[in-house]
């Protein structure tokens, strides 16, 4: 194997500690040729579809990528703003709000970039630059609450397949998941309490994650249990009955069974069991995106209301709300421990490197 070439490196440099939040990804526009672009990486990832790579290959290039994109673009159009795609500028303003916090702390010493998963920027540039920077310690937190080998462990293999290409790899520290991380439910309770003080409370609240197929879970991977384990933390933060909450799933697709019970098919019953209003949030986001806005936001609503339900509310996201910050900021430190942010005693390290014929 020929590996890349060391990092643009001078025995004067400054290593730094570098922090890598990532999320799923999203088209460069709400246009049929970006989704398709789009959707072919992110269907053609092994690790989000999980059948024989030949026969899913002609399934996605003959059949899916031919219908798909010019629906979801739609889609995409009517969750888009000014600035562009809300995941992407949610997770921009996250990653700037979250290096202001621990530039406060460490100084300059630590960098803090995003990346995307799919699309761009990409986990592969952005790793590049950061390691360009001085970046020797890297930590990297997926902004996936919940483990799921369909997200999280898809980020692992990015991030290892980068890696197992250089000479030089930098120390490493991967977040898997933090459902029940204190800091993480206390944001969400929070949230959720201060859209009561406005509106008041509904019949039920509901928490809709998105789905996986059965088949995952049955396989072994522990998602389904890390979302009831959220949604009970935060019902018991705030004080809520059996009753007065429900967990489901969210954005199924393809015919085989997916984890449930199904968002859509539980609020087109609630009306005729007497819940005529809920609230919905969806702890499995860290930013409002397509699946929150637009399918939660807009197609459930319909769904509740035309099956006779009365009053619909959809509670946003976290997104770079200062509780949700801190907790994200928390978090980082917790994992940080150990890992010096000092300054690099960089002049004894060139003088003593000159002496032993070093250039630079």
């Amino acid at each position: 194997m020929k590996y890349q070439g060391s990092p643009a490196f001078t025995h004067g440099q400054v290593d730094k500690v570098g922090v890598l939040i990532t999320n799923l990804g999203t088209p460069d526009a709400p246009q049929k040729g970006a989704l398709k672009r789009y959707l072919k990486e992110f269907l053609s990832d092994p690790r989000v579809v999980e059948i024989p790579r030949i026969l899913w290959w002609m399934i996605l290039n003959v059949v899916i990528l031919n219908i798909r994109p010019k629906r979801s673009a739609k889609a995409y159009a009517t969750v888009w703003t000014d600035r562009g795609s809300p995941l992407m500028f949610h997770t921009q303003d996250q990653a700037d709000a979250l290096r202001a916090r621990l530039q406060q702390t460490h100084g300059d010493n630590i960098v803090v970039e995003f990346a995307m998963r799919y699309g761009s920027p990409s986990i592969n540039s952005v790793m590049e630059l950061m390691l360009q920077a001085g970046v020797r310690k890297l930590l990297v937190l997926p902004l996936y609450p919940q483990y799921c080998a369909s997200t999280t462990a898809s980020t692992f293999d990015s991030v290892a397949n980068n890696l197992s290409q250089r000479r030089w790899m930098p120390e490493l520290r991967f977040v898997t998941h933090y459902h029940d991380d204190p800091r993480y439910i206390q944001a969400v309770a929070d949230s959720i309490r201060a859209h009561w003080d406005v509106n008041g409370r509904a019949d039920k609240l509901i928490f809709s994650y998105h789905g996986i197929p059965k088949r995952y879970l049955t396989n072994g991977d522990p998602y389904h249990c890390e979302c009831y384990k959220t949604s009970r933390l935060i019902a018991e933060n705030l004080g809520l009955s059996k009753d007065q909450h429900f967990t489901s799933f969210q954005s199924r697709f393809g015919r085989e069974e997916w984890l449930q019970p199904y968002t859509d098919k539980s609020l087109q019953a609630f009306p005729a069991q007497g819940v005529k209003s809920v609230q919905i949030i969806c702890p499995g986001f860290s930013a409002d995106c397509l699946e929150t806005l637009e399918e939660i936001g807009e197609e459930n609503r319909e769904y509740f209301m035309h099956a006779g339900g009365e009053r619909y509310e959809y509670i946003p996201a976290l997104n770079a709300e200062l509780g949700h910050i801190a907790a994200l900021t928390s978090l980082i430190e917790s994992h940080l421990q150990g890992w010096s942010t000092e300054l690099t005693k960089v002049e004894q390290r060139s003088t003593l490197a000159k002496s032993l014929g070093a250039k630079q």
